[in-house]
C-alpha cells in the first residue's frame, strides 16, 4: 500500500503544478517549435498585420495532388527577371509548381475575383483595398516597393526635367502636345497614371498626342522609345531595359510615385477550387527572410543598384517618399 500511496501523491502533486502553470497565449507554439505561417485577418485597409522576419519559419510543403499554384502577377515582376529567381527557389523548397500569369494588376485582381488564381502579387493599393473589402482575399501582406519614374526622349521637348511636381510636368506635356504613351491596360501603373492626370486637371484621352498601348510595361517602353515619347514606368522595368532604350528619366522622387507591392491570398471560402494551402505557402515564402534577402539584392550585380526595396515586417506608413 505504501508504494501505491507514494505514487498517488506524486501524480496529484504533478497535476497541481500543471494547474498552477499559466497557459500559453493563443497562437504561441511550444518552446523550441518554429511558428507556422497562419492566416491573420486584414485590418480596415485590407492589410494583414506585418510578420516579423524569421529565418527559422517553416514554409509548408505541397500535399500530393495539390502541387500546382496559379500566380497572377504584375508584368514588372516578370519583365525584371525577379520571378525567374524567386519561383525556382520556392519550388525547390516546397515541391509546389508555380504557374505565373503576368498581366496588369487590374487583370490580376479580376482573375482572383473569379477564383482563377490562388495568389496575387500586385501593385495597385487602392484597387487592392477595394478588392479586399469585397471579400475576395484572405490575407494581404506587404512585400516590397520601388518607385515610378517619368521617362522621355533625351531632348525633352516638354521640358519636364528639373520639375519636382508631377502635376506641373504633365500639364507641361499636355500644353506642348508632346507624345505620351499610356499602358492603357488597367494595370497598377495605368491606374496611377490616370490619378496623376486628374491631379493635373487634364483628361488626355482622345488627343492625337496621347496613345493607349494596351500593353505591358516592357512593350509600352518600346513603343515610347520608337515614337520619341514620354511614358510612366516602374523604375525596375526601366532599369532592366535601359540598355535597349533611348529614354531618360526626366522626373523622379515625388511622393506620389511610390510603387508598393503586396501579396494577396485568394479566399478559398469563396472559391472551392482555389489552392489555399499553396497560396498561403507562396505568400509565406515571399515574406520570409530568405526571399526578402533575395529581393533586397536583386539587380545590384547587373545594374549597380537594387531594383526593389524589401519591406516584409514593415507597415506601409513606414515607407515614406519614393526613393531618388
Amino acid at each position: 500500500m505504501a508504494p501505491r500511496r507514494a505514487l498517488l501523491a506524486l501524480v496529484l502533486g504533478l497535476l497541481a503544478l500543471l494547474a498552477c502553470s499559466p497557459a500559453p497565449a493563443a497562437g504561441v507554439p511550444p518552446a523550441g517549435q518554429a511558428a507556422p505561417f497562419a492566416a491573420r485577418g486584414p485590418d480596415a485597409a485590407g492589410t494583414s498585420p506585418p510578420r516579423p522576419l524569421d529565418s527559422a519559419a517553416v514554409i509548408p510543403r505541397a500535399q500530393p495532388g495539390r502541387e500546382d499554384i496559379v500566380l497572377a502577377t504584375t508584368t514588372s515582376t516578370q519583365d525584371t527577371g525577379l520571378l525567374d529567381v524567386l519561383v525556382p527557389l520556392f519550388e525547390h523548397q516546397t515541391g509546389y509548381r508555380v504557374k505565373p500569369i503576368a498581366v496588369g494588376s487590374g487583370q490580376a485582381l479580376a482573375l482572383g475575383a473569379r477564383g482563377e488564381a490562388d495568389v496575387l502579387l500586385v501593385h495597385a493599393p487602392e484597387a487592392e483595398r477595394a478588392w479586399m473589402a469585397r471579400g475576395y482575399g484572405a490575407e494581404r501582406l506587404l512585400v516590397m516597393h520601388n518607385d515610378f519614374v517619368v521617362v522621355g526622349p533625351p531632348e525633352d521637348p516638354a521640358q519636364v526635367k528639373g520639375r519636382t511636381q508631377v502635376a506641373a510636368a504633365l500639364r507641361g506635356a499636355a500644353e506642348a502636345r508632346a507624345p505620351f504613351i499610356s499602358r492603357g491596360d488597367e494595370s497598377g501603373t495605368h491606374q496611377l497614371e490616370r490619378t496623376l492626370w486628374q491631379a493635373a486637371g487634364h483628361d488626355p484621352r482622345g488627343h492625337s498626342w496621347y496613345v493607349e498601348a494596351g500593353q505591358g510595361m516592357g512593350a509600352t517602353l518600346n513603343i515610347a522609345n520608337e515614337r520619341r515619347a514620354y511614358t510612366l514606368s516602374d523604375r525596375a522595368t526601366y532599369l532592366a531595359r535601359r540598355g535597349t532604350l533611348q529614354l531618360d528619366v526626366v522626373l523622379e522622387g515625388a511622393p506620389e510615385l511610390l510603387n508598393v507591392y503586396h501579396v494577396i491570398v485568394v479566399d478559398a471560402a469563396r472559391f472551392a477550387k482555389v489552392n489555399s494551402a499553396g497560396g498561403r505557402a507562396f505568400a509565406a515564402f515571399l515574406v520570409s527572410r530568405e526571399a526578402q534577402d533575395v529581393i533586397a539584392s536583386f539587380g545590384v550585380e547587373r545594374y549597380g543598384q537594387p531594383l526593389f526595396v524589401a519591406d516584409a515586417g514593415k507597415r506601409e506608413e513606414e515607407l515614406g517618399e519614393a526613393p531618388r
